[in-house]
């Protein structure tokens, strides 16, 4: 077995060295084929300097450099497309995940799982900023995607490098591998993993990510149950509206017909056409979103990064 190890790097320079030094220590006292790939996210200090050090010492050591800073989640999508092992690992370079937890991840691939994901059972963060957030959105991700994880934050991750190829990431997707996963059938394990407090460095998230986890979940919800088939979601929002609106103008008409009711001055009125209207448009947008599902599912893919170069 081949394991790669992904980590994308955004200024911790003052973390490499010791981290690096971490991994492959643990790795080699495994004896097996290893590599390490780093992927600089546009890091505007020391980072990839530090980096192509390393890399000089460790031919296993692999380097992504982008152009401008994209995001973890383009930072590990640039990660699984170069990745060659039979085995990815990612996990974030400002050494709060320990390596030390890898050993076990890759047990539990062995007995015959396709995605372990860690659980920071002790995390070492503030509570109001960093564990309460985390906590309300673990919970909400489980309950909407059916996956119940408590720790969808938590980045370090193994694959089978199958269950990685199926997959493509854009957006903040990078938190709900597990939950698009479980679409594939694939069976998944978390395990109690070791967190530790940030020791040098600081932290590039803050608490306005939330508002774009829970954007993305919707996202997630919507690719999961109809990505293949808008028309049922949009359609039936649309078929409610338009027959709701239907009726309330047939109540109308009955009043008008055999109860002299007038309708002209009724607001009544205005809301019934306007549902049925807004019924129209829904299903509209059901039909024009089943044409760009196809051509979604027949259009080639595109990287959702720009390399500036690349030192394999």
């Amino acid at each position: 077995m081949k394991i790669s190890i992904i980590l994308p790097v955004f200024n911790e320079e003052e973390n490499l060295h010791d981290m690096n030094t971490e991994i492959v220590g643990v790795v080699e006292n495994m004896d097996m084929d290893y590599e390490i790939i780093y992927i600089d996210d546009g890091s505007t200090d020391r980072s990839f300097e530090i980096l192509s050090d390393l890399r000089q010492q460790n031919s296993n050591i692999r380097i992504i450099q982008f152009r401008r800073n994209f995001g973890q989640t383009a930072g590990l999508a640039a990660g699984f497309d170069h990745a060659t092992g039979d085995v990815i690992i990612t996990m974030d370079s400002d050494r709060q995940n320990d390596p030390n937890d890898i050993p076990m991840m890759l047990d539990k691939i062995n007995e015959g799982y396709d995605l372990v994901s860690g659980w920071r059972f002790d995390r070492q963060d503030a509570w109001l900023s960093r564990k309460l957030p985390s906590k309300l959105a673990n919970g909400l991700i489980s309950s909407i995607t059916g996956v119940k994880l408590h720790d969808y934050g938590c980045s370090l991750k193994a694959f089978r490098k199958d269950v990685i190829e199926n997959i493509r990431l854009y957006g903040e997707m990078h938190r709900f591998i597990p939950a698009i996963a479980s679409w594939m059938g694939v069976r998944i394990a978390e395990v109690k993993v070791n967190h530790r407090a940030r020791v040098a460095g600081t932290s590039k998230y803050g608490i306005s990510r939330t508002f774009r986890v829970i954007l993305d979940l919707i996202t997630v919800k919507f690719l999961l149950h109809y990505s293949a088939r808008p028309i049922h979601f949009f359609g039936g929002i649309g078929v409610v509206s338009g027959v709701v609106g239907f009726l309330i103008a047939f109540v109308m008409l009955i009043q008008k017909f055999f109860f002299e009711v007038p309708m002209g001055d009724r607001p009544l009125l205005l809301l019934a056409v306007l549902l049925m209207f807004i019924g129209l448009q829904f299903i509209t947008f059901g039909l024009l979103g089943e044409l760009m599902t196809r051509t979604y599912h027949e259009a080639q893919n595109k990287p959702v990064y720009v390399v500036r170069q690349t030192l394999l």
